[in-house]
């Protein structure tokens, strides 16, 4: 059961500080630094390793230390206190909860109040390129696990007094620290309203990561499709927020937020905004052809050896029945031996240690396609079809939709074992119902594709040139419509 932290604050110290060290029992890293200002007896609560001991020893001991008459409670902030950011706090919970965070907390006897220091200073991870988003031009800073690291960096990109940053606490018992952003006169009040409702909905003990968040506020925990944008690039973080999305930011974690997230949102590049329209149009074009093969390639391999071998020309039909003579398995079992190699190859290169990697993952699918093929397991085909499927899927910028291909294309190699082009052409339509059905807090997934206004379609096949990005996307219902005059 948890354990309530009384709120009132005592005017004796020794009260106070006893019952603190009752709640904090075998806790080693708590620091009590009794002394004296004046006549009065005080006492600063800190935790070593997360407090900043040099703000503490210069500008909080020494400042209250060699003062030698009696103080007032008024005196405290505006005379002895040499530190810019501190506050007078009643509630004992929450002064606690602050020195958890790293504040230090200040009791002087006879005060019915203890003052909080923000000293916070823990070991941090400096800002770097971010390696699950690598662009050719472009910022090269990301996010690291310090949320307030992680606010200035989208500050910096967003020098406007409307951007609102609303702090929240989730998890009862890790109290991690949370913030919401958005730009007031842009983002629609109802997706502002929804992502604050299901923030504050959140009610679990501990949030370690902000995966945990956006599994806790999706709409749909059963689909594999996700439906919140995860992106470790403050620049991605600025321009969603320019178009009229809210983003949420976790601390301990590299991963911004960004709702509503739609499905051609994440076959988007920052490399598509950063050069020249045609190549970014191109290089779009490319991609979306690439993941439409990943999908259904080895499906259609199967499907076309399995029962359409007729609508194949002959010297390729020809081609196939001689690269499969002597392989055991159908052309089914021969595509899932594959495809499940290809997972635990791809799996096992993520786990590995960086500098060995990369390595093992292309000698091993060397040595493992060979060896496939001389042991006759599989046809030399199957070896190209898996290779250019396992390009393809890795042409998809956002991790997750790559992962949700995987499973489809499973699903739709099972389908057309069964009955060919029409389990394929049937998988897809489900798929469609499925993807018109979804939503992401309230916005339609497939929009703009769904959406009636024409003037949309600018930014999702290809992207036109700047000028011709005059407002902002009508399906997200800004307030601001006009970003370019």
């Amino acid at each position: 059961m948890k354990e309530e932290i009384r709120n009132k604050i005592y005017s004796n110290l020794d009260e106070n500080i006893d019952y603190i060290k009752s709640l904090l029992k075998d806790v080693s890293d708590i620091v009590y630094r009794e002394f004296y200002i004046g006549e009065n007896k005080a006492t600063l609560i800190y935790i070593d390793g997360m407090a900043d001991k040099i703000l503490i020893n210069n500008f909080v001991l020494e400042s209250l230390m060699l003062e030698k008459t009696s103080i007032k409670v008024e005196d405290i902030e505006k005379r002895f206190l040499t530190v810019s950011d501190m506050r007078e706090e009643k509630d004992l919970s929450k002064a606690v909860n602050s020195m958890m965070s790293g504040d230090t907390m200040l009791f002087i006897n006879n005060f019915t109040a203890c003052y909080v220091i923000a000293t916070r200073f823990w070991p941090a991870r400096g800002v770097s390129e971010p390696s699950g988003e690598t662009v050719v031009r472009g910022g090269r800073d990301g996010f690291t696990e310090t949320i307030r690291f992680n606010t200035a960096l989208v500050r910096r990109r967003i020098r406007d007094t409307r951007l609102k940053v609303i702090p929240k606490s989730l998890g009862s018992r890790s109290k991690t620290d949370t913030v919401i952003m958005y730009m007031e006169d842009i983002a629609d009040k109802n997706i502002v309203d929804e992502t604050m409702k299901r923030i504050e909905r959140i009610s679990i003990d501990s949030i370690l990561d902000s995966g945990y968040v956006e599994q806790l506020i999706e709409d749909s925990k059963w689909s594999i499709f996700p439906q919140v944008q995860s992106t470790e690039r403050p620049d991605v973080v600025a321009s969603a927020l320019y178009e009229g999305r809210v983003a949420v930011l976790v601390d301990n974690s590299p991963f911004a937020l960004i709702v509503p997230a739609t499905l051609p949102v994440f076959f988007q590049s920052p490399d598509d905004y950063y050069q020249r329209w045609a190549y970014g149009s191109m290089f779009r074009i490319i991609r979306l052809i690439a993941v439409f093969m990943s999908l259904v390639l080895p499906a259609l391999y199967v499907a076309v050896t399995s029962f359409h071998v007729s609508i194949s020309p002959t010297k390729l039909a020809y081609f196939i029945a001689a690269s499969r003579e002597g392989v055991p398995f159908p052309a089914f079992v021969e595509t899932i031996i594959m495809e499940v190699s290809l997972a635990l190859l791809t799996e096992s290169t993520v786990r590995l240690p960086k500098p060995i990697g990369s390595t093992i993952g292309i000698v091993g699918g060397l040595i493992i396609g060979q060896a496939a093929v001389s042991a006759g397991i599989v046809s030399p085909i199957m070896i190209i079809i898996i290779s250019i499927t396992t390009l393809t899927n890795f042409t998809t910028p956002n991790y997750e939709v790559a992962m949700a291909i995987r499973i489809i294309r499973f699903l739709l190699i099972i389908a057309a074992s069964f009955i060919g082009l029409y389990g394929i052409v049937l998988g897809l339509i489900l798929l469609l119902i499925h993807l018109i059905r979804l939503k992401s807090f309230g916005i339609s997934y497939l929009s703009p594709l769904v959406n009636p206004n024409i003037r949309d379609f600018k930014d999702v096949y290809i992207r036109l040139p700047w000028d011709s990005f005059k407002e902002r996307p009508k399906y997200l219902n800004t307030k601001d419509k006009i970003r370019q005059k």
